[in-house]
C-alpha cells in the first residue's frame, strides 16, 4: 500500500486546514486508517482513526470536535478535516493504514505510512 499525504501549511490559529490521503495498492475497503501527528519532542499520537467503512471513529481528547476524520472509498481517500486549530497542533501528520476492518490507536499497529505533512499554526 502506497500512501500519498498532503494538505498541509501554515494557518493561523483558530483557521480551518484539510489533509487529504491517497492510497494505492490494495483494495482501500479493507483497509481501517488513522492519521497521527508527531510534534518536535513528543511521541507519534494518534489523532483520529476510522474503520474500514467509515461507520466508526476515534478522537483523541485533545482534538474532539475539533478535527473530523472521514473516508470516500469510491476515491481511496482519507481526509481530516481540522477546525479551530491552534499552536499546539502544530505538528507533522502523518496518514497511516492497517490491513484490518477495525481501527486502532496505536501506531505500532499500522502497517502502511505515508510520507508526512506539516501543519504549522501560528498564534
Amino acid at each position: 500500500v502506497q500512501l500519498q499525504a498532503s494538505g498541509g501549511g501554515l494557518v493561523q490559529a483558530g483557521g480551518s486546514l484539510r489533509l487529504s490521503c491517497a492510497a494505492s495498492g490494495r483494495t482501500f475497503g479493507s483497509l481501517a486508517l488513522g492519521w497521527f501527528r508527531q510534534a518536535p519532542g513528543k511521541e507519534r499520537e494518534c489523532v483520529g482513526a476510522v474503520n474500514w467503512s467509515g461507520g466508526s471513529t476515534y478522537y483523541v481528547d485533545s482534538v474532539k470536535g475539533r478535527f473530523t476524520i472521514s473516508r470516500d472509498n469510491a476515491k481511496n481517500t482519507v481526509y481530516l478535516q481540522m477546525s479551530s486549530l491552534k499552536p499546539e497542533d502544530t505538528a507533522v501528520y502523518y496518514c497511516a493504514a492497517r490491513p484490518r476492518f477495525g481501527y486502532s490507536a496505536y501506531a505500532h499497529e499500522y502497517n502502511y505510512w505515508g510520507q508526512g505533512t506539516l501543519v504549522t499554526v501560528s498564534s
